[in-house]
């Protein structure tokens, strides 16, 4: 896998570092309990750069909730 540039992650939050990180730990937490991977990677890639790839590939999003909810 090649290098992923921040500013390519943090276009994918809305320009918000914490946003990203939060995005990225959760689904690194999902990997590493067994879920699947969404993106083609060696098996020596740890969870958490796994996570930060899907989101450059678009495969993880996260979703805006509505006041109230």
């Amino acid at each position: 896998m090649t290098y992923v540039p921040l500013e390519k992650l943090i276009d994918k939050t809305d320009s918000s570092v914490y946003k990203l990180v939060i995005l990225a730990s959760k689904r690194a937490l999902e990997i590493a309990e067994g879920q699947p991977p969404l993106v083609q990677a060696p098996a020596t890639v740890k969870p958490s750069t796994l996570a930060l790839y899907e989101i450059a590939a678009g495969k993880v999003k996260y979703k805006k909730l509505k006041p109230g909810k």
